[in-house]
Order: C-alpha cells, then structure tokens, then sequence
C-alpha cells in the first residue's frame, strides 16, 4: 500500500488516462456495433425497392400523425412497414388483443399490431388516392412464431419472397400514377422522432 502511496503524480495521470481510453473505446466499439447491426437492418428491408421513406411521420387528417418505420416504393404500390425487434417466442392472434412474448423465464406483452397497422394504411391512402397500399408487420430473426403467423406477418427473412408477386414491370401509365402518389407522400411526411421511443 506504501508503495502505491508513492508513486508519481504522472504515473496517476498515465493510469487514468489509460482507463478513460478504455473506457471510451469500449463505448465506441458498442455504438459501432450498434450502428452496423441498424445498417444491416435497414438494407435488408429496403434492398431492391426503387425508394423508400425511413422513420417518417405521416399526416392522419387531424393535424396530428402516424410515426412509420419504412414506406418502400414498389411496382404494385406503395408497401406500409411496421418494424418489430422482439427476442424470443411470440404467441398472436388476428382476434387476440395482447400478444405474449416468452424468452426464457421472462414473459412480456404487447399490443396486438395489427389495427395500428390499418391505420397507417388508411393515412398513407388518403394521401396516394387510387394507388395500392398494402402493410405488413415485420419480425427481425431473434423473434419466433412456434403456433404461426398471424395475419400481415412476416420475418425479415421472408419479406422478399412475400411481396415476389410485386417483381414485374407494371405498364407505363400505373408507372407513372405510382410515381405521383409516391411523390405526394414523400411530399406530406415528415421526420418521425418516436423510432427510438418506439423500439426502446
């Protein structure tokens, strides 16, 4: 103890600048983790669709708004994503008003998706006009559904072969009403500030 009493001051100033350098790359190495996993997410949902609106906030009619996690562009119109990162077994329903996460001993809930997703579409149609507007809720690979997908559910993994059927080149005139419709939503949202609130 004596001799740690004298070491230097500089030796002390070495010590915690070595420990605040570990702490800080220690932080960094979790915000890059952090941020490439976000990447990944992101390409993987949007990857292969002409645009797309990211976190975005669209008008409901009643000077308020519904925050949407992706808004893709595809040839059959315009697709509504409700993103959703739950670890675990998830049991849901069409008519069950809570669905029930089960990962380990750890049992949670959470509100049914899916009216909150027919709202989404409703807004987003209002704003498209005659354009089809579908939606789907989306689940990342760390979630599991062992009795089956509800309705408008689907993994991340089979997103793409569920919207397969939009992977045709549509006529020159629905090209062309898609574009605009696509542009009036692009026109009416605004920057969501619930992502991160949202998926806490």
């Amino acid at each position: 103890m004596d001799e740690v009493a004298k070491l230097p001051p500089t030796t002390w100033v070495l010590v915690g600048c070595a420990a605040a350098l570990g702490f800080g790359l220690s932080w960094v190495w979790r915000w890059y983790r952090h941020y490439r996993a976000r990447k990944a997410l992101r390409t993987a949902v949007t990857a292969g669709f002409p645009d797309h609106l990211i976190d975005t906030l669209v008008p409901d009619g009643m000077g308020s708004g519904f925050h949407v996690d992706y808004l893709l562009m595809t040839p059959r119109g315009i697709m509504v994503i409700d993103l959703r990162d739950v670890r675990g077994n998830i049991f849901g329903g069409d008519q069950m008003a809570e669905w029930t996460v089960m990962d380990g001993a750890r049992r949670t809930t959470f509100t049914n998706p899916q009216s909150a997703l027919y709202d989404r579409i409703a807004a987003v149609k209002s704003l498209a006009g005659e354009v089809p507007v579908e939606g789907r809720i989306v689940f990342t690979r760390r979630g599991r559904f062992p009795k089956g997908l509800p309705k408008w559910t689907v993994m991340l993994d089979g997103l793409r072969s569920e919207l397969a059927a939009a992977e045709f080149e549509p006529p020159a005139d629905t090209a062309a009403r898609h574009s605009e419709a696509w542009q009036r939503v692009k026109d009416a949202a605004r920057p969501s500030y619930m992502a991160d609130m949202r998926r806490s």
